[in-house]
């Protein structure tokens, strides 16, 4: 799993020229798609890691610790909320080459 705390990408939406982030795959379409698949794959890996944690607190029966779990889920859900949103984990991580992709059409007409 990744460490999202180090990860420096913004928290807010910055604007950004697609053209010259495009240069390395030559299309502005494609470039799009390699970083959606790539947040989707974040957004995927997060989610399940906050259910993993969050599963830890499910209990059926109901006792006096309940309200400090409650607090100890609330601190967790607080957490991932803060986080970079996926796509801008994604962007970053496309920015840094960090992102691994390729074009199987592409592929076959070399």
């Amino acid at each position: 799993m990744m460490d999202y705390k180090k990860v420096n990408a913004p928290t807010n939406t910055i604007s950004r020229d697609m053209n010259t982030m495009s240069e390395n795959i030559g299309n502005v379409y494609e470039t799009v798609k390699v970083i959606g698949k790539r947040a989707n794959q974040i957004s995927v890996e997060t989610k399940s890691e906050l259910d993993k944690k969050l599963q830890e607190f499910a209990s059926f029966n109901e006792n006096i610790e309940e309200v400090f779990e409650n607090r100890e889920q609330i601190e967790i859900s607080r957490y991932y909320e803060k986080l970079p949103k996926a796509v801008l984990i994604a962007t970053q991580e496309f920015m840094e080459d960090k992102v691994y992709h390729r074009n199987p059409l592409k592929d076959k007409l070399k």
